[in-house]
Parts: C-alpha cells; sequence; structure tokens
C-alpha cells in the first residue's frame, strides 16, 4: 500500500482559509506560518502571531489543524502557537526609535481624576500578564503616582551608562517621583518638561520591550508635544468617564493626537458603572456609554468598559493593583479584555499604519 506524499505546498494553500479577524487577511499571506515540515504524513509547524494577548488564539489553532488533516496523506498534525510583536513603523521622520522598544503607548486624558493612572498601570500588568514584555514610563510629571500604584519606594540607579529602571511585578518601571520627595512639587516650565521625558526615553535602559506603556499628564500640554515631535508613538490609549463634561475634554484629547499625528489605539470608559455586591443591582453613578458613543462619533475603537469596584480603588493606594490581586474578578477581566483589544490596534497599525485608527474591535 502507498502512502502519498504530502507537500509542504498543499499545506500552505490549505491554511489560507484560516483567517485572522482582527487583521482579516490569511495566516499565509500574513507571514504567521512558521517552521515547516512534513515528515511520513506528520505535519508540523508554528503559528506565530503579532501578540501574545490575541483573543482567537485557540480558535486559529483548531481552524489550522481542521485544514490540513482534511489533505490526504495526512495522519497526524502538530502546531505550535507562538508570538512576535511587531513594531509599528512612524509615519514621521525625526522621530527616532527608542532602543530595545518596539512599541510606545500613549495612556492619556482630557481631564484629571478619570483614573488615566490605574488604567495605565492596570494594563501594563494585564499585558505582562498575557506574555507580553512590557514596561511603564510615568511622564506625568506633576502628579507621579505610579510609585505608589505599585507600592515602589526607591531611588533609580544607573549602570555607568544608563539609568537602570526600577522593577515590580516583573515590569520595569520609571517615574519622576523615584527623584523627589513625596510632597515636592515640580514647578518647571516646557523645556524642563521636555529634557527629562526625553531622558526618559532615551537614557534608560530599556531592554526588548514588545510595549512601552506611558502614562500621560492630563489634557493637552507639553509632554504630549514633546512625545509626539520625538519618538515613535504607536499609539494612544485615551481615558475617559461616561458623564458628559468627561467626554467632551475626551474629545478635545482625541482631536489633540489626531492634530499630533499620533494615532488613535482607542478609548476606555473607566467608572462606568457599579454592582451592588450585596444586590448585583447595577447603578451608573457617572452615567454610562457616553465613552462608548464618542468613540463611535469620532470614529476610534471602544476598548472596553472598567467598572467601579473598590478593590480597584484599594489596590491603587496599596500598591497592589486589581490585575495581580484579584485576576479572576470581573475588573480584572476587564483590564484584560482592553489589554487584549489594545494589542490588536497595535497589531493592526504594525500591519497598515495608514488606516487603522478607524477600524473598531468588537
Amino acid at each position: 500500500m502507498t502512502t502519498q506524499t504530502v507537500e509542504p505546498a498543499a499545506v500552505l494553500e490549505a491554511l489560507r482559509v484560516v483567517q485572522d479577524p482582527d487583521l482579516g487577511r490569511d495566516i499565509v499571506s500574513l507571514d504567521f506560518v512558521k517552521d515547516l515540515q512534513v515528515s511520513d504524513g506528520i505535519v508540523t509547524f508554528a503559528i506565530e502571531l503579532t501578540t501574545p494577548a490575541c483573543p482567537v488564539k485557540d480558535q486559529l489553532h483548531d481552524q489550522a489543524v481542521a485544514a490540513v488533516y482534511v489533505l490526504p496523506g495526512v495522519s497526524e498534525v502538530k502546531v505550535q502557537m507562538t508570538s512576535n510583536v511587531r513594531a509599528v513603523a512612524s509615519p514621521e521622520e525625526g522621530r527616532a526609535p527608542i532602543p530595545g522598544v518596539k512599541n510606545i503607548i500613549a495612556v492619556g486624558a482630557g481631564k484629571g481624576g478619570v483614573g488615566k493612572s490605574t488604567v495605565a498601570v492596570n494594563l501594563a500588568l494585564a499585558l505582562a500578564r498575557y506574555g507580553g514584555r512590557v514596561g511603564l514610563m510615568d511622564a506625568d510629571v506633576y502628579g507621579p503616582n505610579v510609585p505608589i500604584m505599585l507600592g515602589i519606594k526607591t531611588q533609580l540607579e544607573t549602570d555607568g551608562k544608563k539609568i537602570v529602571p526600577a522593577e515590580k511585578f516583573g515590569i520595569p518601571v520609571v517615574s519622576m517621583g523615584f527623584l523627589t520627595q513625596d510632597e515636592t512639587p515640580i514647578i518647571w516650565r516646557g523645556p524642563m518638561l521636555h529634557g527629562v521625558v526625553q531622558q526618559f526615553f532615551r537614557e534608560v535602559r530599556w531592554d526588548e520591550l514588545d510595549y512601552l506603556v506611558v502614562d500621560m499628564p492630563p489634557g493637552t500640554g507639553d509632554v504630549a508635544l514633546s512625545l509626539s515631535q520625538t519618538v515613535p508613538v504607536s499609539g494612544a490609549v485615551v481615558v475617559t468617564t461616561p458623564q458628559t463634561v468627561s467626554v467632551a475634554d475626551s474629545r478635545r484629547a482625541l482631536a489633540m493626537y489626531k492634530k499630533l499625528n499620533v494615532p488613535t489605539l482607542g478609548l476606555v470608559e473607566n467608572m462606568s458603572h457599579f454592582v451592588c455586591p450585596g444586590c448585583e443591582t447595577e447603578s451608573d453613578i457617572f452615567g454610562k456609554g457616553g465613552g462608548e458613543a464618542a468613540a463611535e462619533d469620532m470614529g476610534v475603537p471602544f476598548l472596553g468598559r472598567i467598572p467601579i469596584y473598590q478593590p480597584i480603588r484599594e489596590g491603587g493606594d496599596s500598591g497592589n493593583p486589581v490585575v495581580v490581586t484579584e485576576p479572576e474578578s470581573a475588573a480584572a477581566r476587564a483590564f484584560l479584555d482592553v489589554a487584549e483589544r489594545t494589542a490588536a490596534q497595535v497589531s493592526i497599525a504594525a500591519l497598515d499604519p495608514a488606516p487603522f485608527s478607524s477600524v473598531p474591535v468588537s
């Protein structure tokens, strides 16, 4: 009895039916299929995704196995799922890449008090939880709260050449809070702000990061301008609460990033609703849906809602973020969902930088 030979070309052709839903193309044309080998009817290959936070990883695995298994002569299919985050190319000249950093994600807000730093910290931890190599930069020079939210009290050191970031929960961190006393105000003009932001980017030893999450100051001031003019920002995540005043300011922030040619990865609605722990009744304390409506109106992705949940606040005050302390809670799940969608938008931008900011993620 003759065993039918399986050709690698036939395997690749069969895999063209497997589509990445976010990127809208098949895994062969996306160059996801790696290390294809065929031996005695056994087909082995890897699928290299553009993010470890891919929500359809298992689905793609199963579709690939099914597509190849029906080929004549195939007796077994072995698929390894891997990831390699791709960098978003900057459309602007003069924005030199940061050594060791593939993608810079700016987390901003049109006004203070919307939980921007809370979102930045938990987003960074959520991306790391999925397996991404993540760093966190506190660029909120006037109100550097990231050290408090991560429970870090330290002074930055150098290795003789560059600043060595602090580390907590497996992610490297830099902040102006490491350079000043707790209650010392920062009273600086624009050029000094520009200098410290550039120092944090260029003179810190960032070691092979997929994502550097940058907690921006609220509003539309000097730091955003410095960021946009000097480093290749993959995109911005804008944080709002549902209430009308916050949404109006968030629209200004979105317009600012557009004017500065920084792509918008999406909008997050924080403090979206409160669920009574005793009666399970949902209350919309600050309203609900304002952020999603603004995202739809402005043609940017809506990344998700974060509920009002007491442990989120307690974790931020104590240096124990909810993504770490209660990873199975609904609140942590909301941050993880935001991380998935943010990573998906970075992948879309890396594939095709021009139109991605208007592509919604369901």
